[in-house]
């Protein structure tokens, strides 16, 4: 089976600029993610240990997610300082591979093949390149490849394609020692430049494959994608919630120093007997610095988080336990949010908390950054979560 694999993350996502502008097309969120997560996370539960991201535009925002290991799987990073194209980002990670054959991914392309399965075809052809295909209705958009017993014979362009057939599914396998060995240029179009003149030589195959298939490079299909992964991943089953602006009511300026400040958020204890069905576990992670600055005691706290659970569980709901860091932010705590320091202890706590299988609910950038950092699905409302 394969043990390495490159993921071209380096595209600029020019369609999808207008959608989404301050990330890298592969980080675009999707269902509450960066869409990378979902590729790796898929290469990670095929068993394969070692991932190269080939990555270009805004690398820093991808190096500072997943930094150098991701669920057990160690990351390595080949950065492009000038735009490589596909074959040349292909070309130069694969210098960082250590297996004899390797696979490749589109950044934003979720194509949910069996790996095993190209691995095992791609060995027994004795191929030096292997091309995981889509069987589609129509061909106009992608343009469509023909194969003769497996060998890739022919590409066409789209404007000569239609009707049903095989497209490029953007997973290629690969002998690392064939591709170094080629005199090819620093920069250039592994589809156009390199797959298309290679088309009817003996050791290029295609497999064909009829699994799940999405391109988030267009904006139509990125709004559809939000709404597939949805069914298609399997739901959270740990639940994380801010406090101040998604339970109660935020006071700017202020802080809720006693109960009788407190003021719940309309629908919240509705929801919460919803919640208390779909979640295994439900954890309130809150920063709390009114206690750090003596406008209120820990006591004075303690007494509305009481008030508060009571009224949780009067309407039938329920809160597992909740987290509080009252330091200053000054004191850079590892426990104030965006660290980690209260999902650490929900999972010390409650030792079978996945952070995989986790969602965080907040309405700040501290919050969103505490469920990057966890590795959690990360939602700005309860309504966000279908309630």
């Amino acid at each position: 089976m394969f043990n390495e694999a490159v993921i071209l993350a380096g595209g600029f996502g020019t369609r999808l600029s207008h959608v989404v502008s301050d990330v890298p097309k592969p980080m675009a969120p999707v269902y509450g993610k960066p869409f990378l997560t979902y590729l790796i996370d898929r290469l990670i539960e095929a068993g394969i240990g070692r991932i190269i991201l080939a990555t270009g535009y805004k690398h820093e925002c991808i190096e500072s997610y997943f930094g150098a290991s991701y669920r057990g799987a160690e990351i390595v990073y080949s950065q492009e300082t000038t735009p490589l194209f596909t074959g040349g980002a292909i070309c130069q990670a694969a210098e960082k591979i250590q297996a004899d054959d390797f696979i490749v991914l589109n950044g934003d392309t979720l194509f949910d093949i069996d790996f095993r399965k190209l691995y095992d075809f791609h060995v027994q052809c004795h191929a030096n390149l292997s091309i995981a295909l889509r069987q589609v209705a129509d061909t106009s958009r992608y343009g469509s490849v023909t194969c003769s017993n497996d060998h890739i014979v022919a590409f066409s362009e789209k404007t000569e394609s239609v009707g049903a057939g095989d497209i490029n599914g953007g997973i290629y396998a690969i002998n690392r020692n064939w591709l170094l060995s080629l005199d090819l240029p620093a920069k250039f179009s592994f589809e156009k430049e390199l797959m298309q003149p290679l088309a009817g030589d003996p050791s290029f195959y295609g497999l064909s494959f009829n699994n799940y298939f999405i391109d988030i490079g267009v904006p139509e299909d990125y709004y559809r994608a939000q709404e597939e992964f949805k069914t298609l991943f399997p739901e959270d089953e740990f639940l994380f919630l801010d406090r101040d602006g998604i339970l109660n009511k935020h006071l700017p300026g202020d802080y809720v120093r006693n109960w009788s400040m407190w003021e719940w958020l309309p629908g919240v204890l509705d929801a919460m007997p919803l919640l208390a069905k779909l979640y295994k576990r439900i954890f309130i992670v809150t920063n709390q610095q009114g206690v750090g600055k003596g406008l209120m005691t820990q006591a004075d706290l303690d007494d509305v988080h009481r008030h508060m659970i009571a009224d949780i569980e009067k309407a039938g709901g329920r809160i597992d336990k909740v987290y509080v860091c009252t330091d200053l932010e000054s004191a850079h705590s590892p426990n104030r949010k965006p660290e980690i320091g209260m999902a650490l202890q929900a999972q010390r706590d409650f030792p079978e908390v996945d952070f995989h299988r986790s969602v965080m609910v907040g309405d700040s950038k501290s919050d969103e950054l505490f469920a990057q950092r966890s590795r959690m699905r990360f939602f700005e409302c309860i309504p966000a979560l279908g309630l």
